[in-house]
């Protein structure tokens, strides 16, 4: 016969409060762990930081160097916590050094809490607008905390971040991108083939200094410099302006579908809108933004753990820095007239191009380059075929488009600057060309995986 007391530890109904109690007390543990292994916030991190980039403006080239940074201290945590797996990138890259942290002096730190405080803070210090990213950050930690992470393990996850963050920085001060800030503007020259400020807002030609900036894994900017454009002429049988005359053309027999893909790739954070007398901006994503936003959907669509997440927004964010830098150079060396100003003057004053020209040289296409690196990126991380459903422009007002892969992607990124009338071809196959060279440079150099 059974003891009262064992009477008492075989009731049915406080056997059930027990579990329960139990059950409540282990998933309240765990949960913030659970939350952490999901993909998911990091791709929110940076999904904030192109709405911070589009709402300051941040020009093309200096986004990606503002997607860089953060990337690559998320992955440095990366780097820590699993150092048989991946290797730091910190040694790597043009003059770094590898890290001095010390993960051991942070034993209760939760490394994927830490790799998202690490892109907070790097990405806080690069950019003007900081509620976006307060407030997205400060709702990450505060569910983290609810879901039951200790107060002891949430510092030092914090600390851990921060202190591979201040390095990170340290790094990053020494690209020569404050002192660029001081350097001169362009000044447009008379030569009859040489880029000219375009309407309607008549910007100066931004950031002609920024082949002094330091590549992550380029000798240096002109390491990959195109082979020169066509000579400039106005005669009718020239190449040159046959070359003005495709773009004409194709502007004027331009079919749906193209003009979709023109508007899809737009990217053109400099749009500005006439009404009368009112002139607005219309702000929009930075071709990098666009591929950093295509990163983070494949991993989600690979169903990346956190740490690919990392590996594959760091990397992709790389290689767009390298070709933006390889593309300025070759830009602010060739300082070729633009298509819309060309025809104007040689051809029809009345004509437009669909989209709006860009405040710089014409000569290579950015979105050529920094598109077929990107996507050769992506592809070496991934593989092809990769099917994925590009939504990334849809909450600037713009649908979706499928690729399946991340190369078809980049070939239908850069001819859309053709259908846009933003360039001429040369600049076009010329630039996919550069983009190649760059990729295939880092993807040699460049050791993320350990075998």
């Amino acid at each position: 016969m059974l003891s009262k007391k064992l009477k008492l530890l075989f009731n049915p109904y406080l056997l059930g409060i027990g579990l329960l109690l139990s059950l409540g007390s282990c998933g309240e543990n765990n949960q913030y762990k659970q939350l952490l292994a999901d993909n998911y916030y990091l791709i929110e991190a940076n999904e904030s930081l192109t709405e911070t980039l589009v709402h300051d403006i941040f020009s093309p080239p200096v986004a990606s160097r503002i997607y860089a940074y953060p990337s690559i201290a998320s992955y440095e945590i990366v780097a820590l916590s699993a150092p048989d797996n991946y290797a730091s990138l910190m040694g790597q890259l043009n003059k770094s050094k590898p890290l001095s942290v010390d993960p051991s002096a942070y034993p209760k730190a939760n490394y994927q809490l830490a790799s998202l405080a690490a892109y907070y803070k790097v990405a806080l210090q690069l950019i003007f607008t900081e509620q976006f990213l307060i407030e997205n950050r400060d709702n990450l930690f505060e569910k983290i905390q609810s879901a039951g992470m200790p107060d002891e393990e949430f510092e030092a996850s914090i600390a851990l971040g921060d202190a591979v963050a201040e390095e990170i920085l340290a790094y990053a001060s020494e690209d020569n991108y404050h002192q660029s800030r001081s350097f001169g503007k362009y000044t447009p020259t008379e030569d009859l083939g040489s880029w000219k400020p375009t309407p309607p807002a008549y910007i100066e030609a931004i950031e002609p200094h920024w082949n002094k900036i330091r590549p992550f894994f380029l000798d240096s900017a002109s390491q990959f410099a195109p082979e020169p454009p066509p000579a400039f002429d106005t005669i009718p049988e020239s190449t040159f302006y046959q070359d003005a005359k495709a773009v004409m053309d194709a502007r004027v027999n331009i079919e749906g579908e193209q003009e979709e893909i023109a508007f899809f790739w737009d990217c053109n954070p400099y749009k500005m809108n006439v009404k009368g007398h009112v002139m607005y901006a219309e702000k929009k994503i930075t071709p990098g933004g666009h591929w950093m936003g295509i990163a983070g959907i494949a991993a989600k669509t690979k169903k990346l753990d956190w740490k690919a997440t990392s590996e594959t927004m760091a990397t992709t964010a790389i290689y767009l820095f390298d070709g933006f830098i390889s593309c300025w150079d070759e830009k602010y060396r060739s300082v070729l007239i633009r298509p819309e100003t060309y025809i104007n003057i040689y051809m029809d004053k009345n004509w437009l191009p669909l989209l709006q020209t860009p405040p710089f040289p014409e000569y290579t296409s950015g979105h050529s380059v920094v598109s077929t690196a990107a996507a050769e990126a992506l592809t070496k991380l991934l593989g092809e075929p990769f099917h994925f459903v590009d939504s990334t422009e849809v909450k600037f007002g713009l649908g979706v488009r499928e690729f399946d892969s991340f190369r078809i992607a980049s070939s239908e990124a850069a001819i859309s600057r053709f259908f846009g009338g933003i360039h001429y071809l040369p600049a076009i196959d010329n630039g996919v060309e550069q983009g190649k060279g760059i990729a295939n440079l880092i993807n040699q150099k460049i050791k993320t995986r350990i075998e």
